[in-house]
Order: C-alpha cells, then sequence, then structure tokens
C-alpha cells in the first residue's frame, strides 16, 4: 500500500522528501492544513506544537471534525493526519511554544512552519529560530484574513526567512479569516517547504 501511496511520484523527489523533517509550530487553520498537505506530499517526517483544543469556531477554516471539540489539537490532528497518511513519522508536542524550547521542539527540523496566531508569537519564534538556525528557513505567514484579493497574496523572501500572504488584511471587526484563504496561505507554506527541500536550499543545501 505505501509503494502504491506514492506511485505517482517521482523517484528522486520523493526520495528527497521521505528523508527530510519540517516543523510546524501551530496546529491551527495555518498549521492544519499545511501538515495535511505535506503528509499528502510524501514528506518523511513532522513536528508539529500546539497547545490548544480544539473550538467549534475552529471548524470553519481548521482540520478537524464536530466529535473531536474539546480535545487538544495535537492529539486530534495527529489521528486525522495518521487516517491520510500513515507512513509519516508524526512528532506532536502539546506545550506553549516559547523561545527557551524552540531548539529542544523543532532543532531536527530542515524547515520551520510559522502558523501562530499573535504577532508576538511570531516575532518570537522567527527572531528564535533565525538566531538558532540561521541558515534554514522559516517560512511565515503575514496577511490572510477576509475573501477575495487572491492576486494580492505573494511571497516574500529575506534571507532565510519567507513571508506568504498579502502582508495587509488582519482579522478585525466584519473581516475574519476564511477557509479559502488561510487555505491558500497554508498551502503556499505547505508548497514552498517541499519547493525548498528539493531544490537543496533547505537545512544548507
Amino acid at each position: 500500500m505505501e509503494k502504491e501511496y506514492f506511485s505517482k511520484h517521482d523517484p528522486a523527489i520523493l526520495s528527497v522528501l521521505r528523508r527530510s523533517t519540517v516543523g510546524i509550530a501551530g496546529a491551527g487553520g495555518l498549521g492544519s492544513n499545511a501538515a495535511i498537505s505535506l503528509a499528502r506530499s510524501g514528506i518523511g517526517r513532522l513536528i508539529i506544537a500546539d497547545f490548544d483544543v480544539v473550538e467549534p469556531s475552529n471548524l470553519n477554516r481548521q482540520q478537524y471534525f464536530i466529535e473531536q471539540v474539546g480535545r487538544p489539537k495535537v492529539e486530534a490532528l495527529h489521528e486525522n493526519l495518521k487516517r491520510i497518511n500513515p507512513y509519516v513519522e508524526y512528532e506532536l508536542h502539546r506545550v506553549r511554544i516559547h523561545a527557551d524550547n524552540v531548539a529542544s521542539l523543532f532543532s531536527s527540523a530542515d524547515v520551520l512552519i510559522e502558523a501562530l496566531d499573535e504577532a508576538e508569537m511570531k516575532r518570537m519564534l522567527i527572531e528564535s529560530w533565525i538566531s538558532l538556525f540561521p541558515q534554514k528557513p522559516v517560512i511565515a505567514a503575514s496577511g490572510l484574513a477576509g475573501v477575495g484579493l487572491t492576486g494580492k497574496i505573494h511571497v516574500k523572501r529575506s534571507g532565510s526567512l519567507y513571508i506568504c500572504g498579502d502582508e495587509e488584511s488582519e482579522p478585525r471587526s466584519g473581516i475574519s479569516p476564511m477557509a479559502p484563504r488561510v487555505g491558500i496561505v497554508a498551502n503556499m507554506q505547505a508548497n514552498l517547504a517541499l519547493e525548498l527541500l528539493i531544490d537543496g536550499e533547505a537545512a544548507g543545501g
């Protein structure tokens, strides 16, 4: 079954992905969507950290189900990922991410996806990662609320930092994160992670 699962993949590309590790900080709209895309793509190992539980308001854009409400996100996501692709090594941590545990959680990742909600948490993670692992890419998200304006969504690079989104739209009254735009940005992050791994830029190439 595992052979059939990946039978349509280019063997050379699959070989790179199967020996690669992606870290995902956050298991909400961005993190859960990115994780599922990476699992379907054949990544070898995923490290995911998040402290929250699934709430009813998460279900409109996050990869969870009604019966999972109230459960830790990492526990529910792990269950869903294994149903989709049991041939990935999953390492999930129910912890609050802070500067002192970034290294212990994600040091073995070749590339890190930032999928946090709060601006201060995003800044902390990015600064910590770049300080600890300056040669490893970190893929952040900024500006994904609302609907439409797809043409404004882009990727910007600054050294080892990549930012996906429109860098403008933020949640506020009348403008909330909606599934299509959240999914677009999350999949841009996942797609870029694959691209960097395949091109050999991640982990210093």
